[in-house]
């Protein structure tokens, strides 16, 4: 059982860093001219096509995949896939503005967006671990944003931005858990994928009529596909099973420090002592959050 959860605990946090890579590439990607709506764009297809491949491959439940993919679940997953969709274009905007390890802060935001969302879509009242993880997540923020600096000036252009992607990923995170769970996790995650495409194509339109350059499908958006589209859900699918709920919620915050190191090492971005002390007390709060579901046994 030891081996399974460090199987496990690898794949997911395999998984969580391949996420954690994206933002450091599409600011690349933005060095050489390339576009928000592009990078996007490009990730999206070539997203779609890779699931459309996996489904392919190894999905091959066809009785129950005839069965269960009746219209009104389409749509369902399709709808929820528009957040997919929104929460990369925001995000990738936001880091036009500002920092790699800023960006990544504003969406780690999801996870106390996530804990509100929760408690109105179930009328629970959040319990006090949880309480305070949002605090904590809360003072972290103002020190990884570094905002009581004065030297330090933020593009509120992209602090909106980022915000707006944590609200999307929110939603993502909520229907991905809750919306037709009997399906292969591949399948679900193509029919988001093509809802998130869809909306993609519908906002980039007026912009990639103007400018758009088909080189960044075999640069970038091949890159940013594997790392955020396809790479993802086998490892989550694969390594999520064989641990409980909050160990996942935990391992999977190490795409927080892994965006950061990136930006650090390949950006040259300057991340202060105060910046990672925030790092560091986002992650603790995570760890809060999931203390009592890290010690449930699992079933």
């Amino acid at each position: 059982m030891n081996n399974s959860i460090l199987k496990g605990s690898i794949l997911v946090a395999l998984g969580a860093s391949s996420y954690g890579m994206l933002t450091t590439f599409v600011k690349m990607a933005y060095a050489e001219g390339y576009t928000a709506y592009e990078v996007t764009f490009s990730q999206m297809l070539l997203g779609l096509i890779g699931l459309i491949i996996l489904n392919f491959l190894f999905v091959k439940e066809k009785q129950n995949y005839i069965e269960d993919t009746k219209t009104k679940s389409i749509l369902k997953l399709m709808a929820a896939g528009t957040s997919l969709g929104l929460t990369s274009i925001f995000y990738y905007l936001a880091v036009k503005y500002i920092p790699v390890s800023i960006g990544i802060v504003l969406l780690m935001q999801s996870v106390w967006m996530g804990v509100l969302f929760e408690g109105i879509m179930a009328k629970k009242k959040p319990g006090l671990n949880k309480i305070m993880a949002v605090v904590v997540i809360l003072i972290g923020t103002v020190l990884a944003t570094n905002i009581l600096m004065d030297s330090i000036e933020l593009d509120w252009r992209g602090v909106g931005w980022g915000l707006l992607a944590a609200v999307s990923y929110t939603v993502t995170i909520y229907t991905s858990n809750t919306l037709a769970l009997h399906l292969h996790s591949f399948r679900r995650s193509l029919w988001m994928m093509l809802g998130g495409t869809i909306i993609i194509a519908i906002i980039s339109a007026p912009f990639l009529l103007e400018q758009f350059n088909l080189e960044i499908f075999k640069k970038w958006g091949l890159l940013l596909a594997l790392f955020g589209t396809i790479l993802p859900p086998i490892l989550f699918t694969s390594g999520m099973p064989k641990i409980n709920v909050g160990l996942g919620a935990i391992i999977s915050s190490v795409e927080l420090p892994v965006a950061v190191l990136l930006a650090y090492f390949l950006l040259d971005e300057v991340v202060n002592i105060y910046q990672w002390m925030g790092i560091l007390i986002i992650l603790g709060s995570v760890i809060l959050m999931n203390m009592p579901k890290l010690f449930k046994s699992k079933k």
